[in-house]
């Protein structure tokens, strides 16, 4: 298999953004009269999007006629601080440069609307611009369906089976898996209590960000191999 480019999943795994969100749903809980829930509590359930913090944080779900202005006030309040402690994840940096040195083309697929993944891709510059950036925005269906990611893999001009898929969250390596690239699930994102990323049947598991650029090491190399 011959490697062309890395792409990665927003929230969880290329970006730590928990601690934006989780101010957002305690800003609008204190605007209610509610009392704030830890972060760790509103970490678990972040990569589920506004729907599940809603539903943490007031126990309504889309079919409550409170639920679209909750949502539409919680997004007020993220999007005017969308990148106040947000970070990329320790060792994120140095694996694009390491990309960036071989080649690699890498970009983003992401559930997360344009409004606001595009601020943040803006305030967080790495060694080399994304190939591609794509959100619910511009295709049809979200992931778990591949057709994001499939669309990343044109923008790129690369297949998919020269592609790795990067995610915290089983729909990133269902996503993947369907879209006939490799993948590799990560244990630092915002995984929930009761399930394991070693569960998912990704191609590779890894617990830090460190470990990425080892792992598509091993493509290069491979992929140098079968062209002696």
């Amino acid at each position: 298999m011959t490697i062309r480019a890395v792409f990665f999943d927003l929230d969880g795994t290329l970006l730590d953004t928990a601690s934006d969100l989780a101010h957002a749903l305690n800003a609008l809980l204190e605007a209610k009269g509610k009392p704030a829930l830890p972060n760790d509590t509103i970490r678990r359930v972040v990569s589920d999007g506004a729907a599940a913090l809603i539903k943490l944080g007031f126990n309504v779900d889309d079919s409550h006629k409170s639920y679209a202005a909750l949502r539409e006030e919680l997004l007020a309040f993220y999007h005017d601080n969308l990148s106040t402690h947000t970070q990329p994840f320790d060792g994120i940096g140095a694996l694009i440069e390491q990309l960036n040195q071989h080649n690699i083309a890498w970009g983003i697929v992401t559930n997360k609307p344009w409004p606001y993944t595009a601020p943040l891709m803006q305030k967080h510059l790495f060694a080399s611009e994304p190939s591609a950036v794509i959100c619910p925005d511009h295709v049809q269906e979200k992931k778990p369906h591949p057709e994001a990611l499939l669309l990343a893999c044109k923008q790129s001009n690369c297949s998919a089976n020269e592609a790795i898929y990067i995610g915290d969250h089983l729909r990133d390596i269902e996503c993947g898996r369907r879209a006939g690239c490799d993948t590799i699930a990560v244990g630092y994102g915002y995984i929930p209590e009761n399930e394991k990323h070693t569960d998912w049947n990704a191609t590779h598991c890894v617990t830090h960000a460190d470990e990425l650029w080892p792992i598509i090491k091993t493509y290069i190399k491979k992929s140098h191999e079968e062209a002696l």
